[in-house]
């Protein structure tokens, strides 16, 4: 089967935070958080193949589907602020540090060359695809970045050669001393709630009520288990990578604009290059779909069309693309950016999560495409999983303020 709508999500959510964060974790705490990647991929597939079921099985996306079958008015009301202050506004925020990425991966390969010209020229072909209005645009150029990616970071772990033993030792869960946030920054960075948005609105768009709708479920299912399992890999072999090099070593500050220079004594000068070229392409990935995600979540609760040819559906996303612009020329430290940031969407998962349960639970929306028994019961740890997460960085976060 050809894949497709599932390496979009790959596309979003390896982006500069992925590599960050990930970087930041095997750094810190070498291979001891592997567990938390492979229970965040895990979740990743059960939640996007609800997702993309509910696009399939509707024609709806989730922002069209919660609008829709919210029935009490102030509920209704609280998903509608909810989401358009959580999805849409969060992918504003996100959008700045894509861009930062992007550029940063540029500005390595051409250091003569400034983050003031490298952000608008990245922001202005993102636009242009987006502008476009052509889901097979869009979704090609996007593929074909992903295994640019793929092949940049695969490499790089094949050159970094860690040990099997240790890698496995990783898939134990253990929680080493001050690595909650790194943890939280992991299921974060991969189980993204705007993913969710994207996924059933990209499927959504293709919906066919002549179709067999069985068959287009599976092959879904296979694209979606597929594609995120090459992000799973993609997002080891940073985490791998980065634990070869500086777990037990006074390396300091890990970040994505520091990263290739510290690896080069132990992949040599195509270091550099390897690890410039990944960080550019997830930067652009994820500063396409990021305003793709915002603007189905934003038009499908105000209900708008979300058609990528519609006038307001790309005005949300270049809106959302412009936002982050702006803050990137602003200069911030990225690195710091997106590590709160993907805190913050930790936070923001467990109700996104529930929401969308909740609805692939509904006879009335789905049909004969309902969740089965035993998904939820293999859904049901993760949801508990999830919330217990966020609810521990919340009481931290509180605990601080006081």
């Amino acid at each position: 089967m050809r894949l497709g709508p599932g390496l979009l999500v790959t596309a979003a959510f390896i982006g500069p935070g992925t590599i960050t964060t990930a970087s930041v974790a095997g750094a810190n705490f070498g291979f001891a958080l592997i567990w938390t990647l492979l229970f965040s991929v895990i979740a990743t597939i059960l939640l996007q193949s609800m997702a993309a079921r509910l696009g399939v099985a509707t024609g709806q996306d989730l922002a069209q589907a919660l609008r829709a079958h919210i029935q009490t008015p102030l509920f209704k009301s609280l998903a509608i602020f909810l989401v358009i202050s959580a999805i849409g506004v969060g992918s504003a925020a996100y959008e700045a540090g894509n861009l930062s990425g992007a550029s940063m991966g540029l500005i390595e390969i051409f250091p003569q060359v400034s983050s003031q010209v490298w952000t608008p020229l990245i922001a202005f072909l993102s636009a242009a695809l987006l502008y476009s209005g052509k889901h097979k645009v869009v979704e090609n150029a996007l593929i074909l970045l992903v295994i640019l990616m793929s092949l940049v970071f695969i490499s790089t772990l094949v050159m970094a050669a860690p040990s099997l033993s240790d890698v496995f030792a990783g898939f134990i869960p253990s929680m080493p001393e001050g690595s909650i946030t790194t943890i939280l920054a992991l299921v974060g960075t991969t189980i993204v709630p705007y993913n969710l948005f994207l996924h059933s609105g990209v499927l959504a768009a293709r919906h066919d009520s002549n179709s067999d709708m069985e068959k287009v479920i599976k092959q879904t299912n296979v694209d979606t288990g597929l594609s995120i399992t090459l992000g799973g890999v993609i997002t080891l072999a940073i985490l791998s990578t980065a634990s070869v090099a500086f777990y037990g070593t006074d390396a300091g500050q890990i970040s994505a604009a520091n990263m290739a220079v510290q690896l080069e004594p132990l992949l040599g000068d195509a270091a550099h290059y390897f690890f410039a070229i990944g960080l550019f392409a997830a930067g652009l990935t994820s500063a396409i779909t990021a305003p793709l995600a915002g603007a189905y979540a934003v038009c499908g609760m105000l209900g708008w069309s979300n058609d990528m040819s519609n006038a307001r559906f790309k005005g949300v996303a270049i809106v959302i693309l412009l936002f982050g612009a702006a803050v990137a020329s602003l200069g911030l430290d990225p690195v710091a950016v997106i590590i709160f940031a993907q805190a913050a969407n930790g936070l923001l998962l467990p109700i996104v999560s529930t929401y969308l349960v909740w609805l692939v639970n509904q006879k009335g929306v789905m049909g004969n495409y309902t969740n089965s028994v035993v998904l939820n019961l293999v859904t049901l740890p993760v949801l508990i999983l999830i919330f217990g997460l966020s609810s521990y960085k919340l009481i931290s976060l509180i605990s601080r303020g006081c």
